[in-house]
């Protein structure tokens, strides 16, 4: 039996790559660690036929959500966990979590993580805050941790892909797919994970078209998610207005290259919740109810490019 498949995706990170799976074998449970080389050009597959306690596969580069279904597919765990490969384990997580799994016959055990950051060489810890809505919190009310500090019981997420249409933000949907199952759940109050924050490139930090089509993404995920609730018949008003902080700040992302779809999420916004404060100036405000919002959008922007703004 395999206590815990760790699922470790992985593109050109030959320099961190071995750090995270020797924390996840450096445990008591019987764990698997099966990593996705997704087309890497830097040795890395190389190095991986080398490394006796890793269950290697092999693919063209797809991305990383592809990757992960092809993971699974093979994985043996009673649990599993998803880990970049530019972060690793922290000590204990997978025994402790494992523990605490069976303990409680949990679906899902949460945590928090610690964030490290390179350039500065600081190590920051963001503690699990519990919530009395698991799907309010994965939608957006308050913070809701990273699923690599989770562990989750495989049988439980085996129908719930990573999604290739939300290639940049595959992991919130899929967090919020586990959250519509209503999974029992355990806290594991100790960070599970050290999420790294470097300047070797990471999806989260695109520019561009990319950050444009990665906000689009992000609005999609949340009308996905309204959507499966509206028909579950569980779209609370605290539900509906979970997320719209978030949206907000994406709409007004989008309306700096896409003006007319930055005024439906606009409207969409005042759908959801006609007493919704936005997080604006006072000044801005007003704009948007006396002029509009495409006329003030589009006077913000001409102003931002008079001062030389992005």
């Amino acid at each position: 039996m395999i206590d815990i498949s760790v699922v470790i995706p992985t593109y050109n990170r030959l320099w961190s790559l071995p750090n995270a799976v020797q924390s996840c074998l450096a445990t008591a449970a019987k764990v698997e660690v099966i990593v996705v080389d997704n087309g890497s050009t830097d040795g890395t597959w190389e190095w991986l036929q080398q490394q006796p306690g890793v269950r290697a596969i092999r693919m063209d580069n797809w991305g990383k959500d592809w990757a992960v279904v092809e993971a699974l597919k093979v994985a043996q765990g009673e649990y599993v966990r998803f880990l970049d490969s530019d972060d690793w384990l922290a000590e204990g997580a997978n025994d402790e979590q494992l523990r605490l799994a069976r303990n409680e016959a949990a679906d899902v055990v949460v945590a928090g993580y610690q964030d490290f950051d390179d350039a500065a060489n600081t190590l920051h810890a963001l503690t699990w805050v519990d919530c009395d809505d698991f799907i309010a919190q994965q939608l957006g009310e308050g913070w809701s941790s990273h699923y690599s500090a989770f562990l989750f019981r495989r049988d439980f997420i085996a129908d719930i892909p990573h999604r290739q249409d939300f290639a940049f933000i595959d992991d919130r949907m899929f967090m919020i797919e586990v959250a519509l199952k209503k999974p029992r759940l355990a806290v594991y109050r100790k960070p599970a994970f050290i999420h790294r924050r470097h300047g070797r490139g990471r999806l989260q930090d695109s520019r561009g078209i990319v950050k444009t089509v990665a906000t689009w993404q992000q609005l999609t995920v949340y009308r996905k998610a309204f959507a499966m609730l509206g028909a579950a018949g569980e779209l609370s008003p605290r539900r509906k207005r979970a997320p719209l902080r978030v949206v907000w700040s994406l709409m007004r992302e989008l309306a700096k290259t896409h003006p007319a779809e930055a005024a439906a999420v606009y409207d969409w916004i005042h759908e959801l919740d006609p007493t919704f404060a936005a997080p604006i100036r006072r000044s801005l405000a007003l704009a948007y109810r006396t002029l509009g919002f495409r006329r003030t959008e589009r006077l913000v922007n001409l102003r931002a490019r008079l001062l030389g703004r992005p």
